[in-house]
Formats: C-alpha cells, structure tokens, sequence
C-alpha cells in the first residue's frame, strides 16, 4: 500500500482518536493563556504564531504522542506551513510518528442567522487545497455551529457542509464535516436529532467513491449517530468535547458505540508551559490514554 492508502486504512480502521491543534486566529490567545503564557508575552501576530507553534512542537515531539493511541492531528494552516526539528510537520507527523496529518480549511463563522452560524467564505479554498496536498496532508477539518434547534438553520447548516465537502473530495481529500452543536443550546437533544436527519440524508446523496468523516457534538441521546458511523461513506465519525472538562468529555463519549474524540481544550487540559518535561510528558500520557480509553467502546 501507499501512503495515502495506510492512512485511509488507518482512519477507517485502527484503534485511537484525532488530536485537535488547529486553534486559529481568536481562540490562538486563549490556547496560549490556559497553557500558562499570559497575554501580552508577545508583541504581533507573528510572535504569537511562534508561541504556539512551540505549544504545538512540545505536544507533537512529546514521546506519549505517537501513532498506537493518536489517529490523526488537525493541523492549522500556519502550522502547516512550518516545521518540526527541521522537517515539515506534517511530514514529522506522519514519518517520525504515523500519525495522519489533517488540515483546518474554514476561515471562521459567519453572524449567526436562523439560529445558526454558518462557514465564511472560502475564496482561496482550491489554493489552500494545492498546498497541503503538496504537504502531503490527507484530510481537512471546517466547523459551523448550531446555537437553536431551527430546522431551516440545521437544513443549511448540513447543505453548506456537504457542498464544499464534496468539492473537497473531488481534490482528492477526505473532509471532516464538523456542524457542532453547541453544548448550551436550549433544546439541544432537538437539535441533535434533526441535524442527524440531515446528516443521513447527506450520505445517502453521496456517490459511492465519495468518503468524508463526520466531526460531532456527543450527543444527550446516546449511540444517536449510530446509523451515520456504519454508512458506507463514512471513513469515521469522531466526537468533539465543546466545553466540557476532559472528564465530563470522556464520561460521555464512553457511551458512544463506535465514535472516537477529536478533542482539543479536553487534550491539552493540565498541560502548562512551565511544567519540566518530565511533568508536561507525564501528564500528556495520562491525558492521551483517558481519551484513548473513552474512545474505545
């Protein structure tokens, strides 16, 4: 098999979950706060990049971080672009640690309409594409959310993430479609249920050569997206933590049959730029086996 060929097989079947470090543009000073480095420790964009992508290269080149229990990285597009003791991370990624190198490709949420927020425009999408796959990156990731169960709200939600989707696989990529729902909407099991109707009635359009992955909220009904995990199109379906604590987050998934994490903030919780390297790899081992251990049900 080639490479691209292992990943898909790995993707679809081994054992692990996705680590989520694509935190981007508002959410990058945050990422930087709860790791310990106060805002203000850095003067412009770039530094701040260079602050985080040294967050990132700690987490990454951390032994506790390889391909037995880790799936896949979603990447940023900036830490796509950079490099890992001097090879390119998505390369470090997949060649030093046989992890799956993915890719954030949304530029962030529109205002919220219809008690949603659908993606912004993409129009340097297709350039964005021809770059990783010069990085040799497998797949993408883009999130919109669902605030209100709006049936109009989560139809458009499901259309927009399907169409640019299948556009996406049509480059040769596998997406993450990720339509979160968010964990403090009013009548979130509603919502939940009619955004796994429209899911199913996306699959069901897509021809049978078209594979995207599904990122999702874990739901208040458990094993609701059980039909969505065995479709036929599906390569995975993986669970964010959207807010919850890393406990909470786990507790839940542990629930879901066959759904796997793709957390972020619940993956880097207690981990502190001024922890030793033996504290920072220790409490990263505990937190990738919680999560791997979640994941495995």
């Amino acid at each position: 098999m080639n490479d691209r060929e292992r990943q898909f097989e790995k993707m679809k079947s081994a054992d692990g979950f996705i680590a989520a470090l694509d935190q981007s543009g508002g959410s990058t000073p945050k990422a930087l706060q709860i790791y310990g480095v106060p805002e203000g420790s850095w003067s412009g964009e770039v530094q701040m990049y260079d602050l985080v992508h040294q967050m990132r290269t700690r987490i990454i080149t951390s032994p506790s971080f390889r391909g037995d229990r880790i799936l896949a990285a979603i990447l940023f597009e900036n830490t796509m672009e950079r490099e890992i003791e001097g090879r390119s991370t998505s390369d470090y990624l997949w060649n030093e640690k046989e992890i799956v190198p993915l890719l954030k490709v949304d530029k962030g949420l529109d205002e919220e309409w219809d008690g949603v927020r659908l993606m912004k425009p993409m129009p340097k999408l297709d350039e964005l594409l021809d770059r990783a796959e010069g990085h040799g990156i497998f797949g993408t990731k883009m999130r919109s959310v669902i605030s209100q169960a709006s049936p109009s709200g989560i139809k458009a939600i499901a259309a927009q993430q399907f169409e640019i989707g299948r556009h996406i696989v049509s480059r040769g990529l596998v997406p993450i479609l990720e339509p979160e729902v968010d964990i403090h909407c009013p009548d979130k099991r509603r919502a939940e249920e009619l955004l796994e109707r429209e899911i199913m009635q996306g699959l069901d359009a897509l021809d049978d050569d078209e594979f995207v992955m599904l990122k999702l909220t874990i739901p208040d009904e458990d094993n609701l997206y059980r039909d969505a995990i065995e479709h036929p199109n599906t390569v995975r379906v993986v669970a964010l933590s959207g807010g919850y604590s890393r406990d909470e987050a786990n507790e839940r998934l542990s629930r879901q049959h066959g759904m796997v994490a793709s957390f972020s903030r619940a993956l880097s919780e207690g981990l502190f730029a001024s922890q030793s390297n033996e504290e920072f790899d220790a409490t990263m081992d505990a937190s990738i086996q919680s999560i791997f251990e979640a994941s495995m049900t």
